[in-house]
């Protein structure tokens, strides 16, 4: 009760003082609400870090695989068929007179088979890898890193390991796992349930006609189960977009850390910007003797212009000022009896668009050719 009753002037001297902000999940700079900058982008895909779905790519190279098998399935079970005509009719000729097959004839025999094999499905084989590999190219560019293979001490971490495990992504890739087993078993029992009535007859039927209608099964059910999995990769594919946005958020702090060490800091900045402006005006400043004429508003600008026609087609403004700067130009010019001709339209006109060192635009010839034949004039008398 006394410490209740206690007043803010008595409180104890050296009581901490801390800041709740600094506890915070993501630390010093409080809660992850800002997008992530291009420069944090470009980071996480130096280092691998990128949205991919391998269900999509896997989906499409299956699509693929199963069209080339629907499509070339007939002259590609012909040339199965030549191959094993011509291993059975070689065998007579490695056995010899003997009768005898040896083993190194066997082998010799295994190993032209499978090459043989190996030259009917090499085009297949490569037309999905091939897919698959597009697939990746067309979701996360080509941009070929090292980075994700180095080890990392984070993936050892049993602690890192265990948060990984209850993760929202680990948890996602459950739901997906289970979404694909389930659709997938549907789909196989949808598609088998129908043919159930060929599947007793098949023994009736001679062979060739037997295995045909059997890879029409494998190859209809295949392209279902390959389009339900493209789906499935397409959801996946939006769902770890959203969720590496969502990763690479950054925090106000981080933003700022970022921008000065990529801008530099902006006081620093300001200071630089500052110096260089004051060196323009000084070297202005003693190029304002060389003049023809200071144009002034009266008291808000003054524009200085020299007119050499060796140097330039037209007349050249060498210095302007607003103000306090229009001020020293003007007694500057008194000092190097430089001639102070008062036209507002046409020191307004002058100061707002043209720069230092510029020549003046043709549709101010008129109104400067006016004022420098003024000063001429005045230079004869």
């Amino acid at each position: 009760m006394e410490m209740r009753n206690m007043h803010r002037d008595e409180m104890p001297k050296n009581l901490l003082r801390y800041n709740l902000q600094y506890f915070a999940a993501d630390g010093g700079g409080g809660e992850k609400t800002e997008p992530a900058s291009a420069k944090k982008m470009t980071d996480a895909r130096e280092e691998g870090q990128v949205a991919k779905s391998k269900e999509l790519g896997s989906a499409l190279a299956l699509i693929a695989l199963f069209m080339i098998l629907k499509y070339f399935g007939g002259s590609m079970a012909q040339d199965f068929l030549d191959v094993f005509r011509s291993i059975y009719g070689k065998i007579p000729e490695l056995a010899g007179g003997s009768g005898t097959l040896t083993v190194k004839g066997a082998g010799a025999l295994m190993n032209l088979m499978a090459l043989k094999i190996l030259a009917i499905l090499a085009p297949v084989l490569i037309i999905a890898t091939a897919t698959a590999i597009a697939a990746d190219i067309v979701q996360v560019g080509w941009k070929v890193t090292s980075k994700p293979m180095m080890p990392k001490l984070s993936k050892i971490n049993p602690i890192s390991g265990f948060k990984r495990m209850f993760s929202v992504q680990s948890l996602a890739e459950l739901v997906k796992s289970i979404l694909k087993i389930g659709v997938i078993s549907y789909v196989a029992y949808d598609t088998l349930k129908d043919q159930m009535g060929f599947m007793f007859i098949l023994y009736d039927m001679p062979l060739p006609t037997a295995i045909g209608m059997v890879c029409d099964m494998v190859i209809s059910l295949g392209l279902k189960i390959s389009f339900i999995y493209l789906i499935i990769g397409f959801g996946d594919y939006a769902f770890q977009k959203f969720k590496l946005k969502k990763d690479l958020k950054m925090t106000k702090q981080e933003v700022r850390d970022e921008y000065k060490n990529s801008e530099g800091n902006p006081e620093i900045k300001g200071k630089i910007k500052s110096r260089m402006r004051e060196a323009s005006q000084k070297r202005m400043m003693k190029a304002v003797p060389t003049a023809d004429v200071v144009i002034t508003n009266p008291t808000h600008f003054a524009v200085a212009i020299k007119y050499d026609t060796e140097a330039s087609k037209a007349p050249v403004v060498i210095a302007k000022g607003e103000d306090y700067l229009a001020m020293k130009i003007k007694e500057t010019a008194k000092e190097n009896k430089i001639e102070i001709v008062e036209n507002k339209p046409l020191a307004r006109m002058l100061y707002h668009n043209v720069d230092v060192d510029a020549e003046i635009p043709p549709e101010l010839y008129q109104a400067v050719a006016e004022v420098l034949a003024y000063v001429y004039s005045l230079k004869k008398q």
